[in-house]
């Protein structure tokens, strides 16, 4: 039998829709939380489909968005109205609903050249993000998910990019065997360094990609995700009871 130990807090619901309201609850107290210490409060986006709903939901919430700056875990290298884009698809289902100023909007320009890109980007984190912590940008909450693969980010199985440690973004080559453009990520020195991280899980085909991240032990180089377990902030995982193995 394998161990299992789940880094943070669990939260199993029993359908995606309660998983979104869970997890939009979580979103919420983290950046009402930031906005109460700082005044001001950080939040990176991830892309696929579990998230679309409690980003729905996070819309109708009642949050200062003037105070809120908004970041990308990760990005396709496509223009931002390509519908394989998720800046297009968090600003469908979160920032045209929402009264947020253009400048505290921070897309990943997955149209440029991806190393420029990401250089760039780097350099947005570095001079936007001013909460640090070990020298490093503190972003107040990570919205993120995992694949069917088990890759979370960009950072997927075999590619070594969980590695990278000397810049924050990075740039991640095609995989056409594999039917992936060219992307751009968060390392992991940036993303193990977010205060609070919601990971939404739903559906049955991330079951066993969640047990491999959840073994007590496990190859990361297999199974990026489990990056996640290292994380220095709060952990919220919000499931299905699909993804968990209970239907």
């Amino acid at each position: 039998m394998v161990t299992k130990v789940v880094p943070g807090v669990l939260i199993a619901a029993p359908t995606p829709e309660d998983v979104a309201r869970e997890a939009c609850a979580r979103m919420t107290r983290a950046i009402h939380e930031a906005l109460k210490e700082r005044a001001g409060a950080t939040i990176a986006l991830s892309g696929g489909s579990s998230p679309v709903a409690a980003y729905q939901l996070l819309a109708k919430q009642a949050i200062d968005w003037n105070k809120v700056h908004i970041f990308w875990v990760d990005e396709r290298c496509v223009p931002p109205n390509s519908d394989r884009s998720n800046y297009g698809a968090a600003k469908k289902t979160l920032l045209d609903a929402i009264a947020i100023p253009a400048e505290n909007v921070h897309r990943m320009r997955g149209e440029d050249d991806p190393t420029t890109a990401a250089a760039a980007y780097d350099e947005v984190l570095r001079d936007t993000v001013k909460a640090k912590a070990s020298g490093l940008p503190a972003i107040d909450l990570l919205v993120m998910g995992i694949g069917d693969d088990g890759h979370t980010a960009s950072l997927f199985p075999g590619d070594k990019a969980h590695l990278i440690t000397d810049r924050l973004v990075a740039a991640i080559p095609a995989a056409p065997d594999k039917g992936r453009e060219a992307r751009l990520t968060l390392t992991v020195p940036v993303l193990e360094n977010a205060k609070a991280t919601v990971v939404i899980v739903t559906g049955k085909a991330k079951h066993e990609p969640l047990e491999r991240i959840w073994a007590a032990s496990g190859d990361v180089d297999k199974t990026p995700a489990r990056v996640i377990r290292d994380f220095r902030g709060s952990i919220t995982w919000a499931i299905d009871r699909a993804a968990g193995g209970m239907t």
